[in-house]
């Protein structure tokens, strides 16, 4: 398959998360002209030679009026419009509909023209198609079925094809939780002074999420009865405001960079990183140096988890610290060490028995 290059195009981020395209006019590259459409709009590659060529676009019929009557694509179109929607209220993350952006076109590729009206067993055949990436073939079925429950509670079909449909990735358990072992190399490898240092002490005494590790600066800094403390409102939907000590470790490596700035972490030209994933990836090299491959920033706020619980901390208490909402989500980290200690203090009352 011959890749399609777009010489001129340019992807730029907007502080709000959101994407803009624009395309450099071919001979003058001071000119640039905006397009509305994104990759895999019907109507991108006109508007990106048209651009090309000098043209601004016009106002552009809506893809989905492009589109067969009631096919997929016609329902992909009129969704991820409502999910623009909402990223522009900031109700939706813009790494979200990327990616269900990402899944849909894939899956207009294959069935585009089809009816709406999909059997449960056509999108079973196409998940087991792409067996070789479980983990990509069960996020295809979520998007799909995210999409068909958007649709159903607008009364646009009646039926989810995806809503039967399982998964067929056992999965691993997400993240490796880092060890004790591991946090002594990561340190050795990246001494007190370095990013690399302050992002592994600001994961550890928060358990913040990267998502929430590229705000994070000293503006989250409050006092409360005296006590430094650190608040923020993660990024993840159905998160609980987090409001917990800021403890020395944290304080002292926050104050020992060389170059401050609006967060506390900062790229290698002092500002701060622009989105999680070049974070990730920054992460991800800072790993590779210390001989610690495969591990990544969750694994870190996962350890905490482990190391709160195995302190006596309680379910509710992590719930506090990681912004969880539901006990059963902190309840991963508590449930072997408190039945252990519901057994041991069952056991101790055997101690006396005369046998």
């Amino acid at each position: 398959m011959v890749k399609i290059e777009f010489p001129g195009l340019l992807i730029e981020r907007l502080p709000s998360g959101q994407v803009r395209y624009r395309v450099r006019v071919e001979g003058n590259k001071r000119k640039r002209i905006r397009i509305k459409a994104v990759p895999g709009d019907p109507d991108f590659t006109e508007q990106y030679f048209a651009a090309r060529a000098g043209i601004e676009p016009g106002n552009t019929v809506a893809p989905e009026a492009r589109a067969i009557p009631r096919s997929i694509n016609w329902l992909r179109f009129k969704y991820l419009a409502a999910m623009e929607d909402l990223v522009k209220n900031e109700l939706m993350s813009p790494d979200t509909l990327k990616q269900r952006r990402s899944f849909l076109v894939r899956l207009a590729n294959e069935y585009g023209d089809y009816s709406i009206d999909m059997p449960p067993e056509k999108l079973i055949e196409y998940r087991d198609s792409m067996a070789s990436t479980p983990g990509a073939a069960d996020n295809m079925v979520k998007t799909i079925r995210a999409m068909y429950v958007w649709a159903i509670e607008r009364g646009i079909c009646d039926l989810n094809p995806a809503a039967t449909v399982g998964k067929i990735n056992p999965g691993k358990g997400g993240a490796k939780p880092w060890t004790i072992e591991d946090l002594k190399k990561f340190k050795e490898a990246h001494p007190p002074g370095t990013t690399a240092h302050l992002a592994l002490t600001l994961f550890m005494f928060t358990a913040c999420r990267i998502s929430d590790a590229v705000r994070l600066g000293r503006r989250n800094e409050i006092e409360i009865d005296g006590v430094r403390a650190i608040r923020w409102q993660p990024k993840k939907k159905g998160s609980a405001e987090v409001i917990i000590p800021m403890m020395p470790p944290l304080y002292r490596a926050s104050r020992a960079a060389n170059v401050l700035g609006e967060t506390y972490l900062l790229t290698d030209y002092g500002k701060p990183f622009k989105s999680p994933e070049g974070l990730r990836n920054r992460m991800s090299k800072w790993c590779d140096q210390a001989g610690l491959k495969g591990l990544s920033s969750h694994g870190i706020r996962k350890a905490t988890g482990h190391l709160l619980a195995h302190e006596g901390c309680t379910q509710y208490q992590i719930m506090t610290i990681h912004g969880h909402t539901q006990a059963k989500t902190s309840e991963v980290y508590t449930q072997g060490v408190e039945r252990w200690r519901l057994a041991a203090d069952a056991m101790r009352k055997l101690e006396g028995m005369d046998w």
